[in-house]
């Protein structure tokens, strides 16, 4: 026995020998720098960061890799920790917490069957996608919760999960595990830049709607009387709720599902009456916004749309500055509309609440004239959104826009030549669009002393009538043609375009290039909806001018940009001024997309107006609602006085009234008898 023990003692022995002498030559070392990151992140390992886990997470922070804001888990204090251990300094982040999009639980919403297997909702989503009909909405069982790895969230009383903001971090873990798309991560950022896409869930208003807004939200708050939360729902995608809740046309009222059992729900009337309250009290209400990014960004046009985009840019965390030709700020909406529709006090209180998220404004200043593009860039400005109309523009100015030199629309130029004005267009003409018209044009230019007339046309040959002796006879006069040509790029030095790129149809999209581009003639109603970026110039060339580039801001699925200059719609009056908020938003994102380093491009699946989102065909087991309110009036005999608005606007009584009408609808869910919405 003491043999066999000895025996067994001497072979631990070696191999605790041969350990040691095995962990002394294949010893890695550990940086201390590592070692001190890791220690002081929170070891949830919850994958917020993109890393394996905090181990992978703090190798990475030490060499470089991802910053110390990467710990979105571990929040601010975490952060700043690791920040001085290596030595950096800490840029404030954006708060990011999650969301549930999700109003109606499994007891409240239609369902498929009864689910009583196992409490995941990965598991209950194998059989049929879950018992929910919505193929979106919350199945209520936890997974959320049990995953999260900060204790964050909770199944409410009302069967969905809560989110304590306190506890959130961030971290991204519930989005990574509910398989119905229903939890994910919110910020002022997101907010911003999401657009509607099939998987989510939104109610036919907020899906009709330009600007976008979450209809049904805002009315269910105005309906419990917190009427500074409801407005701060709508300015969340809309900046100018007072003028929209008199002049918007209501395409989210034709959208209404009470529509198809009565009459739709005064959502136009319910804003303004927020938006009035607001004014009233004198009490502004702001959205939150991003920490400040210290960079500027110009925006040219100080109309519906410039002042959006102006608005947006300030929650993104930019510096933007407007530009207006004019003494004031407000475009068309303060030059063609009468005080009986949009009283002057009105438009102003709208656009002193833009000027106070931080956007600047420089009055008087045309561009092109008092400022340009290489001017704006020196100054320090990253980007330039132009936003400056067009031809429908020139009602309020009665001169045609500006951009910059040899940049022109079609029907001014005309104009400027039927009353005898001499207008250099330069050697290199470019007509842009316009069909049978631009051949015209094209003709005139050289008859004008325009050594070369380019017409790039996005029509066939054979749609606009000519054969080979018309071609002939046009290159005989000077004018060459390009057909299905689409321009996707605009490229220039100092204040001047230099190069013009575009593409022609079934020719895979290889772009083709016209230098020493000395005019552009756009066959358009309007300027084009342009970003200017600086453009780093090349290193080898003897030239000092200041080059940059042109973006188009991303556009609606229904209308895709698809030529720089693409033909663009005269809008006036009130149509334009719900389209301009969603196009001045999209105009926004685009440049924080370009700035970011970004492609400017629509989300994927971006929805489309030409969609089929799921919807119901019919209402059953409503509640009793009462008639729509209608809304005050000004006495006929007082309408002879100028300047007093003839609709008065909801009374709070009125208003709350209207707002118990809505039947605070999803994506097919809606309040109805035994299945009512969430409390907020």
């Amino acid at each position: 026995m003491i043999v066999e023990a000895l025996a067994i003692g001497g072979l631990g022995l070696a191999a605790a020998v041969g350990l040691g002498v095995a962990a002394k030559i294949f010893a890695v070392e550990v940086d201390p720098l590592v070692t001190a990151v890791e220690e002081a992140l929170p070891g949830a390992n919850c994958g917020g960061c993109g890393m394996a886990g905090c181990s992978a997470a703090a190798a990475a922070m030490a060499a470089g890799r991802i910053p110390p804001s990467a710990c979105v888990g571990g929040g601010a204090a975490v952060q700043a920790e690791v920040a001085k251990i290596l030595g950096l300094a800490l840029s404030a982040s954006e708060p990011v917490v999650a969301h549930v999009n999700c109003r109606y639980a499994t007891a409240s919403a239609d369902v498929k069957y009864q689910y009583d297997g196992i409490r995941d909702c990965r598991a209950a989503v194998l059989l049929f996608g879950g018992p929910k009909e919505c193929p979106v909405g919350c199945l209520g069982l936890g997974t959320c919760v049990v995953n999260c790895p900060f204790g964050a969230i909770q199944i409410g009383a009302n069967g969905l999960p809560q989110v304590d903001a306190a506890l959130c971090t961030g971290c991204g873990t519930c989005e990574r595990v509910c398989p119905m798309g229903a939890a994910g991560l919110t910020s002022v950022s997101n907010r911003i830049l999401r657009e509607f896409t099939p998987n989510q869930c939104t109610a036919p208003c907020q899906r009709s709607c330009p600007a976008g807004i979450d209809v049904a939200r805002y009315i269910d708050l105005t309906a419990k009387g917190r009427y500074d939360d409801a407005l701060a729902v709508v300015k969340e995608r809309n900046p100018l709720p007072l003028i929209c809740g008199r002049i918007c046309p209501r395409p989210c009222e034709a959208a209404c599902r009470r529509a198809k059992v009565d009459e739709p729900v005064a959502i136009d009337n319910i804003k303004r009456f927020l938006a009035d309250h607001e004014m009233q009290s004198g009490k502004r209400v702001q959205p939150y916004k991003a920490p400040a990014k210290n960079r500027k960004v110009a925006v040219i046009g100080g109309g519906a749309e410039g002042l959006t985009a102006a608005y947006f840019l300030a929650r993104l965390g930019y510096a933007p500055t407007v530009f207006e030709a004019g003494e004031k700020l407000g475009g068309m909406l303060r030059t063609a509309l009468p005080a009986e529709r949009l009283p002057r006090e009105v438009l102003d209180w709208e656009i002193e609440g833009i000027l106070e998220m931080g956007v600047e404004a420089r009055l008087n200043q045309t561009f092109g004239r008092d400022c340009n593009l290489p001017e704006l860039f020196k100054e320090g400005f990253e980007a330039v959104i132009m936003a400056s109309g067009g031809w429908d523009a020139m009602l309020s100015g009665g001169k045609a826009p500006r951009t910059m030199p040899g940049l022109h629309l079609m029907l001014p130029l005309k104009m400027a030549w039927a009353k005898g004005q001499d207008i250099d267009l330069g050697r290199n003409v470019v007509i842009v669009g316009g069909g049978a018209e631009a051949l015209n044009v094209a003709r005139q230019a050289r008859q004008r002393g325009a050594g070369r007339a380019l017409a790039l046309l996005r029509q066939t040959r054979e749609a606009l009538g000519l054969d080979a002796q018309g071609l002939l006879a046009l290159a005989n006069e000077g004018v060459d043609c390009v057909f299905e040509a689409s321009v996707t790029g605009l490229f220039g030095g100092g204040d001047r375009a230099e190069r013009l790129e575009y593409v022609i149809a079934g020719d895979d999209d290889q772009p083709q290039a016209v230098e020493g581009v000395s005019s552009i003639i756009i066959a358009s109603g309007r300027l084009p909806k342009l970003i200017f970026v600086r453009q780093e110039a090349d290193p080898y060339a003897n030239d000092e001018a200041l080059h940059w580039r042109s973006l188009r801001p991303y556009g609606p699925p229904e209308r895709p940009v698809v030529d720089l200059f693409d033909d663009l719609p005269t809008v006036a009056d009130h149509r334009a001024v719900v389209e301009a908020i969603g196009s001045g938003r999209r105009a926004a994102a685009s440049a924080h997309m370009a700035l970011s380093g970004r492609p400017v491009a629509a989300p994927a699946q971006m929805l489309c107006s030409a969609d089929c989102a799921l919807d119901v065909e019919a209402l059953d087991d409503l509640l009793a609602a009462p008639q729509r309110q209608p809304m005050p009036e000004l006495a006929p005999e007082r309408r002879v006085y100028a300047g007093l608005e003839i609709e008065l606007g909801l009374d709070e009584r009125a208003a709350k009234t209207e707002a118990s009408r809505c039947l605070n609808c999803g994506l097919i869910c809606y309040k109805r008898e035994g299945k009512l919405p969430a409390a907020a």
